[in-house]
């Protein structure tokens, strides 16, 4: 007590344990994450992964910034999904079961794995934790640094139990040097790592390696525990000029050299303008030797490729290469970013040489009146002076204003315009040889892929549109670029507006209204062709009814429906003559207010039907009669609905919605909608008079409030008097002036979807010759992301340029396989089956990142893989004397032979025991190491288990 009293004893020192360093703050992070992603604990997982699991299976990764002070790191798992793992109970029961890293560690069924993280391939672990420092961090390169992390790890893994193993990246980045561990119950892997520049002499092959493993384990057993070697050998071929590229070169004389003919316009071209394929690389592994059984050291080896029991190939492909289709769909698509007009490109300093034209007149007229003249008189006529100037400026435009050869553009218009090749002058014979549709649709359209164009809104395989682009995306990259283009067009524009004022229809389109399934281009000139049609049947009318005046002719509309257009009828009136049916606006009567003498209001034709002469009749409606009388109920001649292109519908609709929902603007958008219904009621009175609303609706059948207003408000006019639904000259003018004024962007956005259309088409059928399943099912791809891309009215231009990319990779596979299919061609005397295996190898080539040729060097596959490294040999190695005259004849005998093979550019050697360590009477534990020579790299990838319990 007389201690506790003492004030001496109420004095003591407190130490704050809470107050964590930098350091173990860290370790604690690492412990968090581990825990975080359930890595504590035993390992979970079958015991032996499958043969060629890690290539074929799914690598998962997780990823997490923890930070050392202000020094930031990614924390990394990477792990194989496992498909099954029903197993698990059972591992986990084993507690004193070594971890399945260390498991991996002797397991041979995934050596050498073509495509993986590189610790996989070093160490053959198939789960593991890696820390690496952040983007922007300096490397860790001291040794203090190192050893801190690295025990960091240590502790780390002790105080979670965590049996997955865990790295740290030290040294510069580039040289991938990783320092690691792994613990389990009683026993503990250390991964270390060697890593040079040059491959000392000493371990330049597998003798030396061994004595470095060897003394590594540091095993005093004797007979050491036989050591388990793995080797493989890569060769890299890189001259391909024993074999020609299969590509052929396009006729740049037929294309450039004046005889460009129809045929070459409607392709496209295809492939590779360089070797896709830069280097094929073998790898000869020898999978399981023992010690003894293969020498290899400094002054003799076995290790001879053609024995090897297993050779794999891999290729590398060409970064990019040029390829044509590729280069063709690049080039257009530029255009589409152009803001030029096409008046801009063709005429650029327009203004400044028209003044120079109006200032040469102008100088001559003042030359006239001036008292002096330099020169006679005769001389300096009005006549002359024109003429000359007249000459001046033709010379001047066909030197500058001409970017499109004559030749070049007679072709391209004749392949757009065949039919033009008849002689103009025969009207019959042109209207016989103009023909909406092209021969040979009905075959084509039951094929899958002409139907196409729906998907893509584009326009039918044989169509005008589709020929005008792909002419344009030839004319632009080969014949001149955006000026040709602008040229191409405005003769285009002015060959249609030549067959509007002529009557000739526009090759290539089908009959009908515009199909609004196509682009907007090919509605416009389905729009066209319309006006053309309607005028013609005027026009044709006119002529008969002009010799049988007074006579009513009735003739089929020639449409799938029964109500015939006032374009087919050919009948006249007798008081109006065909001369006022003209191309104006007032082709039609305009009956809004004057009425026709023949013509009565229609109370008083209602009152005296009987008196009205009927007009505009077809045929009897059956046995039907009239409600109000006993005459027949007739069918009038009626006039079509006015066709419409997807621009107009969309202008209509904003009219429409913009009247708003008043009852004032519902009554004007019920009017403006019931136009063709009003023409249909004039039609129906004019043919049949005295009728009443009841017999128009028996006829119709169609319900409405809106029809006994429209039937009030109908005029007794037949369809030929009527204003014209659709004014056919009015809509030409329209469409021909919106061609007229596009721009090349505008063309070019515009055809687009026809170019991509035959893209697409072309990459179909180069592939079904070389037949690709993944380039296949790519295609179908593209083509349905194509629908979603092409279908909106505004185009996404940066995903549509994403989307060429990828056909140009498209293109590139193609033309890849086609290489190899000519590189690997079976050689004479071949069976069936070497033919069906070299095409199996082939197709496998690009579609794996390695592939097993069977047979090794003694099959079909490799015996190829032989000649080409042998005549690449003699290639690089004899002067062209030398490979003449042969090998056989050189003095010296074997001496001077070249080799079939080169030095092998890499050589990895996996060297693999179970060994105890560190003592005798330890647990035998699996030992391995990983070693990589190559010319500039030398490594060493070490990893060593040793007993922590019995040391």
């Amino acid at each position: 007590m007389a201690a506790d009293s003492d004030p001496e004893s109420e004095v003591f020192e407190i130490t704050d344990f809470t107050t964590a360093s930098e350091w173990e703050r860290f370790v604690s992070r690492v412990e968090e994450v581990l825990n975080e992603w359930k890595l504590i604990g035993l390992s979970a997982g079958s015991v032996n992964p499958e043969k060629g699991e890690y290539t074929s299976g799914t690598w998962g990764e997780k990823c997490l910034d923890i930070n050392f002070a202000d020094f930031k790191f990614y924390i990394t798992h990477h792990f194989l999904k496992q498909e099954c793992e029903k197993d698990n109970g059972k591992d986990k029961l084993e507690e004193d079961s070594f971890p399945l890293a260390m498991q991996d560690l002797l397991c041979m069924n995934n050596d050498f794995p073509p495509r993986a993280h590189c610790l996989v391939r070093w160490y053959g672990i198939r789960e593991f934790v890696v820390i690496t420092p952040g983007t922007n961090c300096e490397a860790i390169i001291s040794e203090s640094k190192c050893n801190l992390l690295h025990s960091s790890v240590s502790i780390a893994l002790a105080n979670s139990g965590c049996q997955v193993p865990m790295f740290v990246q030290i040294q510069q980045k580039w040289r991938r040097v990783y320092a690691g561990e792994c613990q389990g119950p009683g026993v503990r892997t250390d991964f270390e790592m060697v890593h040079l520049r040059k491959v000392p002499s000493q371990y330049n092959h597998l003798s030396g390696l061994l004595d470095i493993f060897k003394a590594k384990i540091g095993c005093n057993l004797s007979p050491l525990p036989p050591i388990n070697i793995a080797i493989r050998f890569t060769y890299i071929l890189q001259d391909w000029q024993q074999h020609a590229w299969p590509q052929q070169p396009p006729d740049f004389d037929t294309l450039l050299g004046g005889e460009v003919g129809g045929v070459e316009f409607g392709k496209l071209p295809f492939g590779a303008c360089e070797e896709p394929i830069r280097e094929l690389h073998l790898a000869t592994t020898w999978p399981h030797l023992a010690e003894g059984i293969v020498v290899d050291n400094d002054v003799y080896s076995d290790l001879d490729p053609l024995q090897a029991p297993h050779w794999s190939v891999r290729v590398r492909t060409a970064d990019n290469p040029q390829c044509l289709l590729g280069d063709f769909l690049t080039e257009f698509f530029k255009l589409c970013g152009r803001k030029e007009s096409t008046e801009e490109v063709l005429g650029r300093g327009m203004p400044e040489e028209e003044g120079k034209e109006n200032s040469d007149i102008s100088s001559a007229l003042s030359k006239l009146t001036e008292p002096a003249a330099a020169v006679p008189i005769s001389k300096l006529s009005v006549s002359n002076i024109v003429h000359s100037a007249r000459k001046h400026i033709r010379r001047h435009r066909h030197t500058d204003e001409s970017p499109l050869k004559t030749d070049v553009l007679n072709s391209v218009l004749l392949y757009l315009f065949p039919d033009a090749a008849v002689e103009k002058s025969s009207e019959s014979s042109r209207n016989r040889t103009a023909p909406t549709n092209p021969s040979g649709i009905a075959e084509q359209e039951k094929t899958p892929d002409y139907n196409l164009y729906q998907q893509l809104k584009s326009a039918p395989s044989d169509s005008l549109t589709y020929r005008l682009a792909l002419c344009v995306c030839l004319v632009n990259y080969t014949h001149g670029g955006l000026r040709a283009l602008a040229h191409l067009w405005q003769e285009f524009v002015l060959e249609l507006r030549y067959r509007w004022e002529n009557n000739y229809l526009v090759y290539g389109l089908a009959a009908g209204p515009p199909d609004l399934r196509c682009c907007l281009l090919h509605q416009k000139l389905q729009m066209l062709n319309c006006c053309i049609e309607r005028k013609r049947a005027r026009d044709e009318a006119r002529k008969v009814l002009e010799g049988n005046r007074g006579r009513e002719r009735k003739v089929s509309g020639g449409g799938p429906s029964d109500r015939p257009t006032a374009g087919s009828t050919r009948e006249v009136s007798p008081g109006k003559s065909w001369d006022s049916w003209s191309d104006s606006e007032d082709e039609f009567f305009e009956c809004l207010s004057d009425q026709g003498e023949g013509e009565a209001p229609h109370a008083e034709g209602d009152k005296e039907g009987s008196k009205v002469k009927a007009e505009g009749r077809l045929h009897p409606q059956g046995n039907m009669t009239l409600l109000n009388s006993t005459e027949p109920l007739y069918i009038p001649v009626t006039q079509e609905p006015a066709p419409m292109t997807e621009d107009l519908l969309e202008e209509q609709s904003e009219v429409l919605a913009k009247l708003g929902t008043s009852a004032e603007g519902t009554h004007l958008r019920a009017r403006m909608q019931s136009a063709c219904l009003l023409s249909d009621m004039e039609s129906f009175k004019a043919a049949n008079p005295g009728c009443a609303l009841d017999d128009f609706v028996r006829w119709m059948m169609i319900p409405g409030n809106m029809w006994v207003e429209a039937w009030e408000s109908a005029r007794v006019t037949p369809a030929r008097r009527q204003r014209r639904l659709f004014d056919d000259t009015k809509e030409a003018e329209k469409v021909l002036h919106y061609l007229a004024v596009q721009k090349p962007a505008d063309v070019t956005q515009n055809l687009l979807p026809c170019i991509l259309h035959a893209a697409i088409l072309k990459l179909k059928e180069e592939e079904s010759v070389e037949d690709i399943p993944s380039v296949k099912k790519s295609i179908q791809q593209a083509i349905s992301q194509a629908s979603k891309l092409l279908h909106t009215l505004s185009h996404d231009y940066k995903k549509l340029e994403d989307f060429i990319n990828q056909l140009m990779a498209l293109e590139t596979a193609i033309t890849q396989a086609r290489s190899l299919k000519a590189k690997f061609a079976t050689c004479e005397g071949g069976t069936a089956e070497d033919t069906e295996e070299l095409e199996k190898f082939v197709s496998s080539l690009l579609e794996d990142p390695e592939v097993v040729v069977l047979g090794a060097g003694q099959g079909p596959a490799g015996s190829i893989i032989h000649r080409l490294f042998i005549n690449s040999q003699r290639a690089a190695l004899l002067s062209p004397m030398e490979d003449e005259f042969g090998l056989e004849k050189k003095p010296g005998g074997g001496s001077n032979k070249v080799p079939d093979f080169p030095p092998p550019a890499g050589r990895e050697i996996l060297l693999r025991t179970c060994v105890p360590r560190p003592a005798p009477y330890s647990k035998a534990l699996p030992q391995r190491l990983f070693c990589v020579l190559m010319k500039e790299e030398f490594r060493l990838a070490g990893a060593f288990s040793s007993d922590t319990t019995f040391f």
